[in-house]
């Protein structure tokens, strides 16, 4: 690979020699560093970090070259001392951690490399990267698209996904085509029909793992594995003056996966929960969007058997993901109404969304979420009604506020059997003050009231920005009701605080914080992971260029 990435920018230098078009450069530059401190209420103990590591972080530097048709880019990942791949341990690694060749020729576009790309909305096919959650199953193989015309294409890749340095051993290829109608003029109709499929072959090594673990199983739990699994897609998108349609409909062949909610038999004649099985999956989505002069609507419905699809059964949490399921709940960004985040349930999940938006003048607007989502067995997993109230006048104040009253399955979505549901009620309110051009300041106040889990909280904060250089930073967020014992054995009132600076200069960004932070979920898009407390020096260092 070295040598390949060598001969690309030595083409790339020859080329710019004899060239009355030199093509151009850009990039982008990423470093965190963490300080870790250890707190001796909220730990967390024995992880290396805290230990004796003290020091960790991560950096990225992506470097692109386009001229003409043809694209280069480069990508070089390090992490040290790091805690993205897991918050309890270390991982310390270095290297290329993507590059790509992208060129087209006529009608004919082609990719060689690490790729990212996805089929309809992602439900058998996403390749992308989240750093936050150490996720990046870009596919290393080829892609190419051929463009019938302008609205019509078909494209096919094939190879083998990301693991951090390395690639998974199971071999992924598929196949999508997407064309565009439209249909009248003064009010026209358009669709844009694709369809899709996706076959995964899994590796003997992997094949060799799941008929080991099969054969401890009790007989009536066992079952004859297949090496490939096919899944298919058909989806389209409609669009009519004010209203647009998307609708997906996925199926998966026969697949081995682990459900943890599955009863195994054991020798003695009792069952254990979660074991490895052998079922087709089905997944059904859509949304619909409506504009209707000062109201904007939309209506959101998924239900998902049985599709689990990865490139190996045993891997969990995030790794080896394929696909992608779009959750079913608001994406909420504030501190305590995004606590409770609920990750997409791969195996048994109905869910239904519905979200108003409403403008009652130039200075108010207010909108309304309600979500929903259970097991196919009808077992609660997520409750949620969000309302929240905006005024505005430009130039001077912006007021947000609002309630979000919600309820979520701590077993399913943290794995901790027997708690019973969270049941919190969230008011918040946001308000922004410009004193002039250069200087405002943002006040956070949020509530949330519960009886679960760590019990109530209480959390503030304040921004004071002086444009275009500086902002200032701090936050409380105070445990008022704990109901969670803490590392010391007892229940203690605790004040997390963070206090920071950023300060920014043309396209470079840098910002330094002290944070306490309680354990809870980090979500993005429906992928989640639990994280624990932390105490520390944060550093973050961005540049564009």
């Amino acid at each position: 690979m070295k040598r390949f990435l060598i001969l690309i920018l030595c083409v790339i230098t020859s080329a710019n020699m004899y060239s009355q078009n030199p093509g151009s450069w850009s990039g982008n530059l990423e470093t965190n560093v963490n300080l870790f401190l250890i707190d001796s209420l909220i730990g967390p103990f024995n992880v290396p970090q805290y230990d004796n590591q003290l020091v960790g972080g991560e950096a990225w530097l992506n470097l692109n070259y386009t001229r003409d048709d043809l694209r280069v880019g480069i990508r070089f990942d390090m992490y040290e001392n790091s805690n993205l791949k897991n918050p309890v341990e270390s991982y310390s690694a270095e290297g290329i951690g993507r590059w790509f060749v992208k060129k087209s020729v006529g009608k004919l576009d082609f990719e060689v490399g690490y790729l990212y790309d996805q089929i309809g909305s992602g439900l058998i096919y996403r390749a992308y990267e989240q750093r936050t959650l150490f996720i990046d199953n870009a596919m290393k193989g080829l892609s190419a698209k051929y463009n019938i015309s302008n609205d019509w294409y078909i494209k096919g890749f094939g190879g083998r996904q990301k693991n951090a340095f390395d690639v998974y051993e199971g071999f992924i290829k598929g196949i999508s085509t997407e064309r565009f109608f439209v249909f009248g003029t003064e009010k026209p109709v358009s669709i844009v029909p694709g369809i899709g499929f996706v076959n995964r072959t899994f590796s003997d090594n992997t094949m060799d793992g799941i008929v080991s673990i099969l054969q401890s199983y009790l007989e009536e739990d066992r079952f004859s594995p297949t090496y490939n699994t096919y899944a298919a897609t058909f989806y389209n998108t409609l669009s009519y003056m004010g209203l647009t349609w998307y609708l997906e409909a996925a199926i998966k062949s026969d697949d081995v996966f682990y459900d943890s909610m599955a009863k195994r038999k054991l020798i003695n004649g009792e069952y254990v929960e979660g074991k490895y099985v052998r079922r087709s999956g089905s997944v059904l989505y859509s949304s619909v969007s409506l504009a209707l002069g000062k109201l904007g609507l939309t209506l959101e419905g998924k239900r998902t058997k049985n599709f689990s699809f990865r490139v190996d059964p045993s891997l969990q949490l995030n790794r080896g993901l394929i696909n992608y399921l779009p959750p079913m709940n608001r994406q909420n960004t504030y501190r305590l109404t995004s606590r409770y985040s609920p990750a997409t349930q791969d195996v048994s999940e109905q869910a239904f969304q519905v979200d108003a938006q409403y403008k009652i003048n130039k200075h108010w607007n207010v909108l309304v979420n309600f979500s929903t989502i259970n097991t196919l067995e009808n077992e609660t997993l997520y409750n949620e009604i969000y309302t929240q109230f905006q005024y505005k006048k430009p130039g001077k104040i912006q007021v947000i506020g609002g309630v979000q009253v919600l309820e979520y399955n701590q077993d399913v979505y943290e794995g901790k059997p027997g708690v019973e549901n969270v049941k919190a009620f969230v008011p918040f309110t946001d308000i922004l003050y410009k004193f002039n051009r250069h200087n405002s300041l943002r006040m956070e106040i949020q509530y949330m009231d519960t009886k679960q889990d760590f019990g109530s909280w209480f959390y503030s904060l304040a921004e004071y920005s002086i444009a275009p250089h500086w902002q200032f930073e701090g936050s409380v967020m105070y445990n008022t009701n704990p109901k969670k014992e803490l590392s010391n054995g007892i229940k203690e009132k605790i004040l997390y605080p963070t206090l920071g600076v950023i300060y920014s200069s043309g396209a470079n960004r840098y910002s330094l914080r002290y944070v306490k932070q309680v354990e809870g979920i980090v979500c993005s898009g429906g992928i989640c992971r639990l994280e624990p407390a932390f105490n520390g020096v944060r550093f973050n260092m961005s540049s564009n260029f």
